[in-house]
């Protein structure tokens, strides 16, 4: 009793199930995305200072420490550097989001290139954010944080997080903005693409008609994954923002496809509210092997004999257990949560569920797609 208690735990923890009776609307504007509204990476190479000796003693660092002083009038050369673990050189990166103005401020991570063991306490210089066009985009400073701490002593240490990156929220201030364009003009005709997060059919249907509803004939679903909609001539430039708000906020239903999705590493198993089984009878059997090594002492019984000598024998004792399984038919399910029950019932371990799926798959009595990470 207590093993099948602990096996229906373990199925709890590891098999994932969305309930088909629960399943409820989405908003549009949670499951889409707006054709031409995205962010673009910026990059840059910058040098962290005010370090605890827990820098990089690299010549690469030293040297853009010796252009950055050359820059402000300090001419030095890199023999006239200290070696010391004050620096850090580093990698900044940044997303300049699409509605991101001069002036404005987003957030930078901050990721140590050579050796440093800690970028803790550290400062980070003026470091200019470029994107793949060359352009600078924006200009990063200011104080890292880690979310951690390092502690160490003569013989080990003792850390908390990850501590060679680091984080420095609102750190880039933007200096030239990259305009999201995300309204088409076509045959004279304002349109603005939906792509859905999830592809499929039935949903792009379902936000069609929806939309249709407030604005009639001016939505068409091109494909699984797209949606099209026609701007109204009586909605002006400035009428765009409260426009998209209300084509994006009714709620309809999101059609899932019926797959499982395992992850054969950690024993996770995610499945899909559409999924079933055809009627099918499974066995489970499990073989329990147990080894044990032991080291005894021989010592000769004659006493006062040169006949032998003390020696350490090694014992070896194997037991085999099978335990016996038990064709349990598992009739034709209708929903996931039926479909957990019967396995529940089984009294299967993770593990065995893997095996499980994989089996119905093959017998062609899963009604799902099965996809192994």
């Amino acid at each position: 009793m207590k093993n099948k208690i602990k096996y229906q735990f373990a199925i709890a923890a590891l098999l994932i199930v969305v309930m088909a009776n629960n399943a409820k609307p989405e908003r549009i504007k949670d499951i889409v995305d707006i054709q031409g509204v995205r962010g673009n990476p910026l990059t840059g190479v910058g040098l962290v200072v005010g370090l605890a000796d827990t820098g990089d003693k690299s010549k690469p660092s030293q040297q853009m420490l010796t252009n950055i002083l050359r820059n402000a009038g300090v001419v030095l050369s890199l023999d006239d550097m200290a070696s010391g673990g004050s620096i850090a050189l580093v990698t900044v990166t940044a997303e300049l989001t699409p509605f991101a103005r001069e002036g404005s401020r987003i957030d930078v991570d901050v990721s140590a290139i050579a050796d440093a063991e800690s970028l803790q306490g550290g400062m980070l210089l003026p470091t200019p954010l470029k994107g793949l066009d060359g352009q600078v985009y924006a200009v990063a400073q200011g104080g890292v944080s880690t979310g951690g701490w390092t502690v160490s002593g003569l013989s080990g240490s003792v850390s908390k997080n990850h501590q060679t990156v680091a984080r420095i929220p609102s750190g880039a201030i933007v200096e030239k903005t990259e305009i999201a364009t995300f309204v088409e003009n076509i045959a004279g005709q304002r349109f603005i693409t939906l792509n859905l997060r999830n592809s499929d059919f039935s949903t792009a249907r379902n936000v069609s008609k929806a939309i249709n509803k407030i604005n009639p004939e001016s939505t068409i679903a091109i494909d699984a994954g797209t949606i099209r909609v026609r701007v109204p001539d009586n909605i002006g430039y400035a009428d765009i923002a409260g426009f998209i708000d209300d084509i994006t906020t009714p709620m309809v239903k999101v059609d899932t496809p019926a797959i499982v999705v395992i992850n054969e590493r950690t024993g996770t198993i995610v499945v899909g509210e559409n999924v079933g089984i055809s009627t099918v009878a499974i066995s489970q059997g499990s073989l329990v092997v147990k080894i044990k090594e032991t080291a005894n002492v021989s010592q000769p019984t004659a006493m006062f004999s040169d006949a032998g000598s003390t020696v350490r024998v090694h014992e070896t004792m194997i037991g085999v257990e099978e335990k016996q399984g038990y064709l349990i038919p598992v009739y034709q399910t209708v929903t996931v949560s039926d479909l957990a029950k019967s396995l529940n019932a089984i009294g299967a371990t993770p593990r065995d569920l893997i095996a499980i799926f994989n089996a119905l798959k093959k017998a062609g009595a899963l009604q799902a797609k099965l996809e192994i990470m």
